[in-house]
């Protein structure tokens, strides 16, 4: 099978060694470009999100203990928020390896198809 890239000098693909000449791989690094990017905007959306969180409950405690209904109140309601947002991030992030990494790592497999014994 054609390799779609030139191995650097010092790694043979057909050593022990493998995995580097993988990862130095445009495929590999496209795939891993697209993870660090979804994983850096899901970071900062949820630290985000629980800071204000935080700071609401510092700063604005009377906003926070409004009720809604009954005993509930809107502080109540943005923490139980936090859960669920954090099960929103993890079907996106689900959804986005199945649909757009798979995708990039069979891409690599195929590249690698052959070299490993």
């Amino acid at each position: 099978m054609h390799l779609k890239f030139d191995p650097e000098p010092d790694i043979d693909p057909d050593s022990s060694n493998v995995y580097a000449w993988i990862e130095r791989g445009p495929d590999f690094r496209r795939a891993k470009r697209s993870l660090n990017r979804f994983v850096r905007l899901a970071t900062i959306f949820f630290l985000a999100w629980y800071g204000l969180y935080v700071v609401l409950g510092m700063f604005a405690s009377d906003l926070m203990a409004t009720p809604v209904f009954g005993t509930i109140n809107i502080g109540l309601l943005l923490g139980l928020a936090q859960f669920i947002s954090t099960f929103i991030i993890t079907g996106l992030y689900v959804r986005f390896t199945n649909r757009k990494l798979a995708v990039l790592v069979a891409q690599v497999r195929v590249t690698d198809e052959g070299t490993a014994s």
